[in-house]
Parts: structure tokens; C-alpha cells; sequence
């Protein structure tokens, strides 16, 4: 690369910066002095920003900004540079435009950010891109109120789609469905010749027509799998409605798409996620064909995001060949493989979730968890017990204590297990008892912002008064000395970083409801939402020394917006737009006007 010549401009710049840095953080400081004659000209540079580096120290429990966060309680935050330079996908400096521009050679791309805000790169830490790849040409039943609604929808789409092709589906709500599942009568009716599947929004039910579940095999005399229902009539037929672990009878009867379709499918899904300003995901629950095209298109340097993949505990096989192979990561660094992700219950809407008394809407029944529900625990400890994070699907409180205690009994027996970030997945109903456990334990509660204000609608029914203090309980966990980390877990909820940050903030929906947000003493600050789609991610994906905040030295993973969520919220917030996603110091995605 071409090497700066020495100037008086130059001089005169860096003297310009070095009476300036003194009012930046300790961090920006250093990164700015590491500026030589002999430093060769960047790559990038992005200047005329609102920098928020996120590398000054935590927040209080309570969400207190630190005495060294470029805040103070008259004027409230500040962005604590205006420009950053990358070289060879790190980052080389932080600090002011002058200085950064001194650093322009020939070949150096550089972005005007019209003071637009750029924050470390946001991860998703819980998705399933493989799904948003393949939903992406389904039907998309998010938000259709009724029975009848779908199936026009699915009507229209086998209008234009030759007979006998399997035409998919998904979004439709289980939880506010709950009382009122449908059943195959009018789908059959209104789409006889195409078999047809419609995943519910969080993938714990499935609606069949007659066709799929003759192709399926779905009979009056079908076993039913331990955790699961095969919804009958009165004449002991199936509706055509699954639940929970019968889901993958339905799912297992639609073809693999070949291992071309699959990469297709994820590179599709993967630059929705660079378009919509993320730099990794934390894939979780990956199947062996996806894992197969993880590993192709990492090979051929192919994937725009950091992928921490997460393998599905439920194949063993896929376990067991990771058992022997151990921990990996590409050589490029954007495939990580070193975490597992099991089930131990079902979820709160479709009463899966195990609950330690009875649903308050089902007196009786306590949900379905633990063997019956699939988790294999000499599985998931062998595995962790060769140096795997696990990442445990955990809802009711009942659950949660289960998991927990699970991951303790492994840790006291398996010096590998520990130290290892050991997640629970979604923690939403924890019972007080269990709170201070997640800090003992060193576990990670990893939750998901939009649930809280999608849920709020139905939870209390399910759990009453006195539970729902301890459900989407963020606060909580954070006074409790939790570790936390934020996703959306797409498909099943928009994975709009505004819309995540939105809800975390204000616990209101789009509309701005309820006023005040619902339980507004679990609301997070501006800084922790950040925080938790930044250096949480990175934490829990044991990134940190790589990402997470803007610093030099860090890999180049930047995401730029045209709104400050510092200093917007509500409306302002969630009309947001990516401007700008940069993945290991490479353009991503460049929104045009």
C-alpha cells in the first residue's frame, strides 16, 4: 500500500489533534497517538459522524451511565468521536475527521457520514437465518387476525402455483390463537391440490391440509412423540393442527432443498441481516445441511456477517461428530462454531412453557418439559463437558429452575464446563428464588425485547397477577447480577434493530402501547439496549476481544443509522434507517438515495 509523505498539513493536523484529544475518553485517546509518519494510507475512512465507541465501563445495575460514559445528567449523551479508519478490516483509529483524513491515500474509499450515528457492528444473538432464508418465499401469515384471513392468503398463492408443489407458510400467532386453533376443514376446502404447512410465529404449531398430512403420514394411529399433540376430532381423526415436539412431523415431510438452494437461502438471509445494520448473528439450533453450507460458503469467504453458530442438540449424530471434532472456527474468523442449543420446555403462548404451578387459564396443566420434551441431558453434558457453551430453550419457571440447576450439575462435574457463558434462552418466567443463581452460575440470560410487548396481550392470562412480576423480567435480572444479551429470534419477530431497541426501551408496542411501557420498572436505558445488541453480544460470544466496541485494534464491524438511540425514542426511534453496515472493515451494505 502507498505510504503518507511527511507535510506541513499533516504536521499541522496532528497538532491539532493532540490539543483536542484531551477532552476524549482514555481509549479514544491512546487510539488517536498510535498515528506514525509511517503508517500506510486506510482503506476506509468514515468521517463527519456521531461516533459512540460503547468503550468506556458499564453501566450500574440500575442503568447509571459511568462517571467516564460521554454523558452528564444536564445535557444528557454525546457521541465521543466523529470519525473512524480501517486497514485491512481492523480498525486503526478513532477520533476526529482531520486526523482521519490525514490518513487518505489513493486507493482509500472514504464515506461522508453526514452526522449520521455509528455504533459498534449489532449482533442478533439468537436467530434462525436458515428459516428467514427459506421464509422469505413463504406465505407470510405475521399479524392476520383470523382463520379465514389465512387461508385467502394461501388460496392466492396456490393460484399461481402448479398443482401438487408444496406451497409453506408462517407467522400465524400461537399465542393469541391459543383458544381458538384452526383445523384442516377449510384449508383442505378452499386448497385441495397443494400440500400445505403453516408454521406458527414461533415454530411451536404447525396447520396442515389433507394433503400434507397424508404425505406426512399422519394418521388416527400415528404415535404421538413424547412432548408433543396431534390435535384430534370428535371422530378421533387428526385436524390437521400440531403442537410443540409433534411440529417436526409435519416439517420432516417437506423435501431438503439441495445443499445450492440452501447456500442461496442463507446468503439471501444474511444480507437482509446486513441490510438491516447487523455484522453477526448467533444462529441457533443449526441443522447438519445448514451447518454444511456455514462451512462452504465460510470456506469460499463468501459470508458477509460473523456467524456463531449454535448446533442443534437435537441430532444427536450432529452432537456426537462435534463431540469428536471440538470447538472451530474459520480461518477467516467469520464462522464460529463452540455453543449448542437445546430445548428444555415448550413456549408460554401454546402452554408448552413448564410452569412450578398450574396455568392460570388451564387449571391442571403445568406445560411439558425436560425428557418429555426432547432434551437429552447425557447429550447436552457430554458435549458441554469437551469445552461447548450450551444455550438452553428455557420459558416457564419451572423450566428455568430445571435448566439451571442442569447446568450446575454438569459444571460440578465437568472442569471443561465451566467458564464457559452458559446461556438460557428467552429466561421469561424466572421465580424470584432463581434470580441470583444466573450470577453464581455465570449463566447469560439471553432475552428477547420484542416478546415482552408481543406477548403482553395474553402472558398475564397465562400466568396471573402474581407470576407475571417475574416474566420479561430484565431489570430484575440485571439487579440480580445477571449477565444479559438481546436477539430477536427471527423469523418469528421483526428483526428490526429499531424495533429491538424500541422495545427494550419504552416496553411498548408500535402503536406506543401501553402508556408508560408495560411494567415500565423492567425498561432498560438507552445505553443498556445498546449494549446489549453490542458488547453484550460480543460477551456472550466470546467476541470481545474482536468486537463490540470501536477501538483500535478491533475488528472493523460498524453499523451507521440515521437516528441517535441515545437521544431518540418512541416514533423518532422506530422511523429509523440503516444507513450504512460495514463487516470486517468491507462495505456490506450502502443504502442509496
Amino acid at each position: 500500500m502507498p505510504r503518507l509523505r511527511r507535510s506541513n498539513t499533516v504536521t499541522i493536523h496532528r497538532l491539532v489533534v493532540r490539543r483536542s484529544l484531551r477532552a476524549l475518553l482514555p481509549g479514544v485517546l491512546a487510539a488517536c497517538t498510535t498515528v506514525s509518519d509511517t503508517t500506510p494510507a486506510a482503506d476506509l475512512i468514515l468521517h463527519n459522524g456521531r461516533v459512540y465507541s460503547m468503550a468506556w465501563p458499564e453501566p450500574t445495575v440500575n442503568g447509571v451511565p459511568s462517571a467516564q460514559a460521554p454523558y452528564d445528567s444536564v445535557n444528557g449523551w454525546r457521541h465521543d468521536a466523529t470519525a473512524v479508519v480501517v486497514r485491512e478490516g481492523r480498525v486503526v483509529f478513532v477520533g476526529n475527521d482531520s486526523a482521519a483524513l490525514a490518513l487518505k491515500g489513493p486507493t482509500t474509499r472514504v464515506l461522508d457520514l453526514k452526522e449520521h450515528v455509528v455504533l459498534p457492528g449489532l449482533v442478533d444473538a439468537h436467530t434462525h437465518v436458515a428459516e428467514l432464508g427459506q421464509s422469505l418465499d413463504r406465505v407470510n401469515l405475521t399479524g392476520v387476525a383470523t382463520e379465514a384471513e389465512a387461508v385467502a392468503l394461501i388460496a392466492a398463492r396456490a393460484a399461481t402455483t402448479p398443482k401438487g408443489e408444496w406451497i409453506l407458510g408462517y407467522g400465524w400467532d400461537e399465542g393469541a390463537w391459543a383458544n381458538r386453533y384452526p383445523d384442516k376443514t377449510l384449508l383442505t376446502a378452499r386448497v385441495p391440490d397443494h400440500p400445505v404447512i403453516l408454521r406458527s410465529l414461533h415454530g411451536f404449531a404447525a396447520w396442515a391440509n389433507e394433503r400434507a398430512l397424508t404425505l406426512a403420514g399422519i394418521t388416527r394411529n400415528t404415535p404421538v412423540p413424547t412432548g408433543g399433540e396431534i390435535r384430534l376430532d370428535a371422530k378421533g381423526e387428526p385436524t390437521g393442527l400440531v403442537l410443540n415436539r409433534a411440529v417436526p412431523l409435519l416439517d420432516n415431510a417437506v423435501p431438503l432443498p439441495t445443499p445450492a438452494q440452501r447456500d442461496a437461502q442463507v446468503l439471501r438471509a444474511l444480507h437482509v441481516m446486513a441490510h438491516a445494520g447487523y455484522t453477526g448473528v448467533h444462529e441457533a439450533g443449526v441443522a447438519p445441511d445448514v451447518m454444511d453450507s456455514f462451512e462452504r460458503l465460510a470456506l469460499r469467504d463468501s459470508l458477509p456477517l460473523r456467524v456463531y453458530a449454535m448446533l442443534s442438540a437435537r441430532d444427536s449424530s450432529l452432537i456426537r461428530q462435534w463431540i469428536t471434532r471440538g470447538p472451530f472456527t474459520s480461518a477467516n474468523g467469520m464462522l464460529s462454531v463452540r455453543a449448542v442449543k437445546a430445548y428444555y420446555d415448550g413456549a408460554l403462548g401454546s402452554r408448552g412453557a413448564q410452569l412450578l404451578a398450574d396455568y392460570a387459564d388451564q387449571p391442571g396443566h403445568r406445560g411439558v418439559s425436560g425428557g418429555s420434551y426432547g432434551f437429552d441431558q447425557r447429550l447436552v453434558a457430554d458435549i458441554m463437558s469437551v469445552g461447548f457453551q450450551v444455550g438452553i430453550h428455557a420459558i416457564g419457571d419451572a423450566g428455568n429452575r430445571a435448566t439451571l440447576n442442569f447446568i450446575d450439575s454438569v459444571m460440578r462435574a465437568a472442569p471443561k464446563a465451566r467458564g464457559l457463558r452458559h446461556r438460557v434462552e428467552h429466561a421469561q418466567v424466572v421465580s424470584p428464588p432463581d434470580l441470583a443463581r444466573f450470577a453464581s452460575l455465570g449463566v447469560i440470560a439471553s432475552v428477547q425485547p420484542p416478546h415482552a410487548v408481543e406477548d403482553k396481550g395474553w402472558a398475564e392470562t397465562r400466568l396471573g397477577a402474581n407470576r407475571i412480576g417475574g416474566a420479561y423480567a430484565w431489570r430484575t435480572l440485571r439487579q440480580a447480577g445477571a449477565g444479559l444479551v438481546f436477539s430477536s429470534d427471527l423469523p418469528g419477530s421483526d428483526w428490526s434493530p429499531f424495533y429491538g431497541l424500541h422495545s427494550a426501551i419504552t416496553r411498548q408496542d408500535t402503536s406506543g402501547t401501553p402508556p408508560g411501557g408495560w411494567y415500565p420498572a423492567q425498561r432498560m436505558t438507552p445505553e443498556e439496549a445498546v449494549r446489549g445488541y453490542t458488547v453484550w453480544s460480543a460477551t456472550a460470544g466470546f467476541d470481545e476481544t474482536q468486537a463490540g466496541v470501536i477501538a483500535v485494534g478491533k475488528r472493523a464491524d460498524l453499523t451507521v443509522m440515521d437516528v441517535d438511540p441515545f437521544r431518540s425514542e418512541g416514533p423518532a426511534l422506530l422511523k429509523g434507517r440503516i444507513m450504512t453496515t460495514v463487516s470486517r472493515g468491507r462495505v456490506v451494505y450502502l443504502r442509496t438515495p
